[in-house]
């Protein structure tokens, strides 16, 4: 009964790892690079993949894709992944905004598993970085009606992921100490129910044979804040690497015409258990749109897409909320 009692107390802890505390303001830092995926920016194939290059030529400085984020000494390189399939699929592409003819925006579209058939991925990645210990992003997000059906899926949602970040990597045998944060959305209940924001931080174990075992150190969820279907709203969110007692994650949605809402506010581990000398994220996912087969056929199922667009992407250093 004891030992019992003692594992009990050990998920506790692991689980109720992040504690929400709010620290001072900061100054604003650094801007590094905004679109608002305005002409002059375009999307372009790159082999089996994709890139978005040009420069946003909506606003006067920090807009060119190669020059100011690809060849910034922090940032690594953006491009778009798919990691298969084709654009009866799936695609990424920059179009007008649905009633809003006048302003353009980046249209995630995913229709059918495009991952071997057993998975769905649309994802921007800014891989290869010199490790940014910590960094802050705003982007517009809107999750059309279609997401009405998500609602509706008769399960469970744990994975419907809309951005990741890597502290290190875990697709490199030469590379120990793999960890992410993964940011997503989630549906608490098999029923009919709201969409709500779910975060977790992990361990992961690489193996010789190449298998993966991720190992959930914490894990939140805030039913307090449903998220918006139909209409825009602004994403920020604060990544810095610590410690249980200094790392932090910040996240806040602020819905058009709406006040802004702080959904995350955590101190908690940020990078492997075991590693002895944190560099940074590396790489991480800024948007994204990744989830089951299951999910995406479920709405196909129903005549409809998993689908999101993206606006008004900025990242900033040495910016803290």
């Amino acid at each position: 009964m004891r030992n019992l009692f003692l594992l009990a107390a050990l998920q506790m802890l692991l689980f109720a790892a992040c504690a929400q505390t709010p620290v001072p303001d900061a100054p604003i830092g650094e801007l590094i690079f905004q679109s608002g995926f305005e002409p002059g920016s375009q999307v372009v194939a790159k082999g089996s993949e994709a890139d978005i290059v040009g420069v946003d030529r909506s606003l006067t400085d920090r807009s060119d894709w190669v020059n100011d984020l690809d060849n910034h000494p922090l940032v690594g390189n953006f491009s778009l992944q798919y990691q298969g399939g084709d654009a009866t699929q799936r695609f990424a592409k920059i179009v007008a905004e649905p009633g809003n003819p006048a302003n353009h925006v980046l249209h995630f579209w995913l229709n059918e598993p495009n991952v071997e058939g057993k998975k769905g991925r649309i994802q921007a990645n800014l891989y290869g970085n010199q490790g940014m210990k910590e960094f802050y992003q705003s982007v517009r997000i809107f999750l059309p009606a279609d997401f009405h059906t998500v609602r509706t899926f008769p399960d469970k949602i744990h994975w419907l992921t809309l951005a990741e970040f890597w502290n290190n990597i875990t697709w490199s045998q030469s590379i120990p100490y793999g960890f992410r944060i993964t940011l997503g959305l989630g549906k608490p209940t098999a029923t009919e129910s709201d969409l709500f924001f779910i975060l977790d931080g992990q361990d992961c174990q690489l193996f010789a044979d190449g298998s993966q075992k991720y190992t959930t150190l914490w894990a939140e969820t805030n039913q307090q804040v449903p998220v918006p279907i139909g209409k825009w709203f602004t994403m920020e969110y604060y990544y810095k690497e610590g410690n249980a007692e200094n790392g932090r994650f910040y996240l806040t949605i602020e819905p058009e015409g709406g006040k802004k809402r702080v959904v995350f506010d955590l101190t908690c581990i940020t990078h492997h258990t075991k590693d002895p000398a944190p560099d940074g994220v590396t790489d991480f996912n800024p948007i994204k749109l990744y989830t089951s087969k299951q999910l995406i056929d479920y709405l196909r199922s129903q005549g409809k897409t998993l689908q999101i667009y993206w606006d008004d992407f900025k990242l900033w250093k040495d910016r803290r909320p």
